[in-house]
């Protein structure tokens, strides 16, 4: 890998800053209507007081799916989610965005809409594809607002609307359990209220003004590119446009030097076809250019082992707490669970902004150490009958993911451009996806072993603790080369982040 040195790259650096903000071609006091309005979509799409409650109404009179929700309808989500992920990742951007978030808005409203009239196991099946398609159009929301300000203004805007959705999933759980434990109104009702807010969101999303530019299809080169295809953002970092978990990382402007110093030439296309042949060509490249690189190559490989299981148990994580205490017999706090470990999360990702450890040495130990609490988690939460017990254990689960995969995000995203990180946490995402499925088909799926829900939160704590073991050897043939080998302070104080 061929990298200008440190004072060079400052210089490089510095020149790329000064070159893009003289021609941004988005000026500074644009910003506002559009990252307003993705606020507002956002909050509204994430208020939904209803899904913490998702499987006691599914198993309750108004749908009585009693033994077939997590092995016959939950796996749809997973396996529409495989399949769409990657043709709307090309389609967001070919589509310029709004398109595609509209689409997420309608799927939204298709989706509680057959939640209160939808009847049978075929019509909850589609309801879960449907749903599958919500989620796998958030990456137009998360990318869209990139295309319409300057990138003086990444940071700021990126975590107005990470705020946003985290507010909104707040609030609509919150709101959900005051409403089922104070005021006592049925579940049907909180889908209702669901259906309304999502259904304004998807107005909202009507007066967002469309795009001119994408990232890869609609390329301006003036104002995305720098020297040598070095990314300058001012010394902020714009998150990635692909997952949900992610708050802004943190550092200078030396970061955003890519790989590989050799980027592909942009070429004006002569006519559509050969526009998208170039574009897979330059993505195929960067893939290769990415993952060709260690130290990257671990953190993804903990990203999607992780998330992989980390979707699992948050899919499932109702269907466990439903068996412990069953809310036909007594009040469930689903709602209020999933606002504290939201909150407490979000506050455990501010504090790693403190954290000052020496990443490349010590990532692959703690990976492995955080990765063992978690299995110690989920396996409390399935041997231990007590539903404050699994409560607890959810939360701890939650907070140490969220915790990790933003530290995963940075070290990630820090020695990519931005093309290169929105592929490899598109990569990473459908190999979570990939790996997600090939779990609910041996495990969850009734055509297969389709194991009762304790056998497999069992499973998914073995699961996280062999994660645990590969990184645990790793991380000592990490620790055991570092030591062999002289380092070098300058490089030291580089890979050392806060």
């Amino acid at each position: 890998m061929d990298v200008p040195g440190p004072v060079s790259r400052r210089a490089a650096a510095a020149a790329a800053a000064t070159m893009l903000l003289r021609t941004a071609r988005v000026p500074r006091e644009c910003w506002f209507l559009p990252t307003a309005l993705l606020c507002a979509y956002g909050f509204f799409a994430s208020l939904r007081p209803s899904e913490p409650f998702l499987t006691p109404y599914l198993l309750g009179s108004d749908k009585n799916l009693t033994g077939r929700v997590f092995n016959e309808i939950y796996p749809v989500w997973t396996y529409s989610y495989l399949v769409l992920l990657f043709p709307v990742f090309l389609a967001t951007d070919y589509l310029r965005y709004k398109p595609v978030i509209l689409l997420q808005g309608l799927s939204l409203i298709v989706t509680w809409f057959m939640l209160l009239y939808a009847q049978g196991l075929l019509a909850i099946q589609f309801l879960e594809f449907f749903y599958g398609i919500a989620t796998a159009t958030e990456i137009a929301y998360y990318s869209y607002i990139y295309s319409v300000v300057d990138l003086g203004m990444y940071q700021k805007v990126t975590s107005y609307c990470r705020s946003a959705t985290l507010v909104g999933f707040t609030v609509g759980s919150v709101l959900g359990q005051i409403l089922v434990s104070v005021v006592c109104w049925h579940l049907y009702s909180l889908n209702v209220i669901s259906l309304t807010c999502v259904s304004v969101a998807f107005a909202v999303a009507w007066f967002l003004p469309m795009p001119q530019k994408s990232l890869f299809f609609h390329h301006v080169t003036s104002s995305c590119q720098g020297v040598n295809g070095i990314k300058v953002q001012n010394g902020d970092i714009a998150t990635d446009t692909l997952t949900c978990n992610h708050l802004p990382g943190w550092e200078d402007i030396e970061s955003k030097i890519p790989l590989n110093s050799e980027q592909p030439p942009v070429e004006e296309p002569e006519e559509p076809r050969t526009d998208r042949l170039r574009v897979l060509k330059i993505l195929w490249n960067d893939f290769l250019i990415c993952y060709s690189s260690r130290p990257l190559l671990c953190w993804s490989v903990w990203w999607a082992l992780s998330t992989c299981g980390y979707f699992q148990v948050i899919n499932y994580a109702q269907g466990l707490w439903e068996k412990v205490m069953p809310s036909r017999h007594a009040t469930i706090y689903n709602g209020a669970v999933e606002a504290v470990s939201t909150l407490l999360g979000a506050i455990a990702v501010f504090a790693v902004g403190y954290i000052k450890i020496s990443w490349s040495t010590w990532g692959e130990m703690t990976l492995s150490l955080c990765s063992l609490l978690i299995a110690a988690a989920v396996y409390v939460m399935d041997i231990v009958g007590n539903i404050w017990a699994c409560y607890a254990s959810y939360v701890v689960f939650r907070i140490i993911y969220m915790v990790l995969i933003t530290i995963a995000t940075f070290q990630i995203a820090a020695n990519l451009s931005m093309e290169r990180y929105a592929l490899v946490f598109g990569v990473n995402t459908f190999i979570a996806l990939a790996l997600q499925t090939l779990l609910t088909v041996v495990v969850v799926d009734a055509s297969c072993l389709g194991l009762e829900i304790s056998t497999q939160f069992l499973i998914y704590a073995s699961y996280f603790a062999l994660i645990a073991v590969i990184f645990l050897v790793s991380g000592i043939v990490s620790v055991i080369k570092k030591c062999q080998k002289p380092e070098d302070p300058e490089a030291s104080s580089e890979v050392t982040t806060s």
